[in-house]
């Protein structure tokens, strides 16, 4: 890829409309709920519970998307990390029946809504490089092909043809799956939450949370506070320790770059994606890609845990992508945001206080998962029907969370090694 100037600036938010105006809170009020983040989750959730004729409030940091939710890959991916049979046991068969439906969740909801968000569903590839993936592919589609999921193997020769990409011995494609411009889709849900009578704010960042009776009182850091019967933090990777201590600690905030080439020329795209999906590695330490906006390609994968600095950071990655097509492509724009991993890689759901929920910890899947468990959260909290995942009654902390920038650098780099001996 040709050198050019570092770009911090999303393909995402080059290609949307301007972020709806929702003003500052700049008065003292209540609310029935109050909804802190204005990203996938946060979003889902005041929508419905506006929906439900709950009197509920959205207050967001920056502006709505600002976070993991306008700069992610735009992959709808149903499903958790884990394989079905795994969820049965680890948290009941609804809560697999839920992670399968959540794509069909999202594309429902958006047909619903009319929400112009590019929205294309052409499938999912988990694409496996190396012998020792296949076995464990070829197993979690079977189990999903086992509760009727749309699913089919596909050899080298046909991840060839399905890819354009060199080197991958198998893979399984997962035709509920699809892609969406994720800005465009959380703008569209603000807009959806306002109709639906949720009060929203953007630019209205919380600076803490605490007890106000048998209620909660949430400060802002201009000074308005708002009260309320019960909140839902929705935070996730961008979740200030002074908010909730506990929250900000139980998951590792790393960095994801992404790459968006130049539109690409018809030879391109007759052969890169042509049918339209999109794919990711089952690598420790991998890479997914798609056909973006204006026809870009586009590939993300792990970065550093500092932000980057110069167009050198993303010289990994931009390997990566002349690996996977043996060729060198034109460079557009350059980007980062930050996501919640877990060391299980499994979501912590948690109701750790009386009239308190949290989500954070989607470890990649967080379009289709955040979208799907704002509604369900809504259900809960308007109908008392139960969630799909039990909740904990505590958040579980990461130990030496402080050094996480540390002992996570060592991680990847002891994951790329395992991935480079693997055969």
């Amino acid at each position: 890829m040709t050198a050019s100037p570092l770009n911090l600036q999303s393909i995402w938010a080059a290609t949307a409309p301007a972020a709806p105006q929702l003003p500052e809170l700049r008065e003292s009020t209540r609310a029935d709920v109050l909804v802190i983040g204005g990203g996938f989750q946060g979003l889902s959730t005041a929508l419905h519970l506006a929906e439900a004729g709950t009197d509920v409030m959205l207050l967001e940091a920056e502006e709505v998307g600002f976070g993991a939710s306008g700069r992610n890959g735009g992959q709808v991916i149903p499903g958790l990390k884990d394989d079905p049979d795994t969820l049965d046991a680890l948290w009941g068969p609804q809560a697999t029946a839920f992670a399968g439906a959540t794509a069909d969740m999202l594309f429902a909801l958006v047909d619903r809504l009319g929400i112009d968000c590019d929205a294309q569903r052409g499938g999912w590839i988990q694409a496996g490089s190396k012998r020792v993936h296949l076995g464990g592919l070829q197993a979690r589609m079977a189990q999903w092909q086992a509760r009727g999921a749309d699913v089919d193997w596909l050899d080298a020769a046909a991840m060839a043809r399905a890819t354009g990409a060199c080197g991958y011995r198998g893979g399984w494609l997962d035709r509920r799956a699809g892609k969406v411009h994720p800005l465009k889709l959380a703008h569209g849900l603000a807009l959806a939450a306002q109709r639906a009578g949720a009060r929203m704010h953007a630019r209205s960042p919380v600076g803490a949370l605490e007890r106000a009776g048998t209620g909660w009182r949430a400060r802002l850091l201009a000074g308005p506070e708002v009260t309320a019967a019960r909140v839902v933090l929705a935070t996730n990777a961008y979740t200030p320790g002074a908010l909730d201590r506990a929250l900000s600690r139980a998951t590792v905030p790393a960095h994801s770059f992404q790459i968006a080439t130049a539109p690409l020329g018809e030879a391109d795209l007759s052969r890169i994606l042509p049918g339209g999906v999109c794919v990711s590695e089952i690598r420790r330490v991998g890479t997914y890609f798609r056909i973006g906006p204006e026809n870009r390609l586009m590939i993300g994968g792990r970065g550093t845990f500092a932000a980057p600095r110069r167009p050198s950071d993303f010289a990994a990655l931009e390997a990566e992508l002349e690996a996977l097509f043996g060729a060198r492509f034109a460079g557009a724009q350059r980007w980062f945001g930050r996501v919640a991993m877990t060391p299980d890689h499994r979501i912590r759901l948690c109701e750790p206080a009386p009239g308190v929920l949290a989500a954070t910890g989607f470890n990649g899947r967080g379009v289709a998962l955040s979208v799907s468990l704002g509604k369900a959260m809504a259900a809960y909290l308007a109908h008392a029907e139960p969630l799909p995942i039990p909740p904990e009654r505590r958040i579980r902390t990461l130990p030496l969370h402080a050094l996480h920038r540390v002992y996570g650098g060592l991680a990847i780099h002891y994951y790329r090694l395992r991935d480079h001996l693997d055969w």
